[in-house]
């Protein structure tokens, strides 16, 4: 769990937010709150570590709305939802969003603290990952056009007798780019170099993730 994670919690009921946040500080946990999914937004830029926990029905944006538009954002922060009982066919419908859980009121305290360090560490997850994929763009912008383009070939699994015919360059021209790659993208073997492009969602021309 990073030591910056927030819990922020939206409940447009004033006592139950109160008590959720009583809760989880009392569990050493940092907590916004906030009476609006529309406050949340506002605060969207801002956001780093941490999770979001969020009533399904509340006026003008529901925690559905609020999933959508964090889905359209493309913002992965992991999402709890509290569901009303009786709110099922709600709570399959916000995992279908992108929540990773739902608690049904009433919960329980254990319950519901175990859900938020599970989201907790999936978030410290996926900024890790966030970062090494900011970084391997970074070693992929430093690549001329034609070490990308043997790059490419590498990654579609061709050989350097194919990728040079290809390029139209000598197969000794193909190894001196091909260690110029493996250098600036600090790879130590061909399939470290493939798992990096896959990890940075960069795939050559005619390949996929299947």
């Amino acid at each position: 769990m990073p030591s910056n994670a927030v819990v922020h919690v939206i409940d447009d009921d004033d006592a139950a937010r109160e008590s959720l946040e009583f809760l989880l500080r009392s569990a050493k946990l940092e907590v916004r709150t906030y009476d609006s999914a529309k406050g949340f937004l506002k605060v969207l830029p801002t956001v780093q570590a941490g999770c979001l926990i969020t009533d399904v029905r509340m006026p003008e944006v529901s925690g559905i709305d609020l999933l959508r538009k964090l889905r359209e954002l493309d913002f992965g922060i992991p999402v709890i939802v509290i569901t009303g009982h009786g709110d099922v066919p709600l709570a399959v419908e916000a995992m279908r969003m992108g929540a990773i859980d739902f608690l049904e009121k009433p919960y329980e305290d254990d319950v519901l603290l175990q859900s938020v360090r599970s989201a907790l560490n999936q978030g410290d997850k996926e900024a890790a990952q966030s970062a090494q994929k900011i970084e391997l763009h970074e070693r992929l912008a430093t690549l001329s056009h034609r070490e990308r383009e043997v790059l490419d070939g590498l990654v579609a699994g061709h050989p350097n007798k194919i990728i040079a015919f290809n390029l139209g360059i000598s197969p000794r021209t193909v190894e001196i780019y091909r260690a110029n790659v493996m250098t600036k993208m600090k790879a130590g073997s061909l399939s470290e170099l493939v798992r990096m492009t896959l990890v940075a969602g960069v795939l050559p021309s005619g390949t996929s993730k299947s």
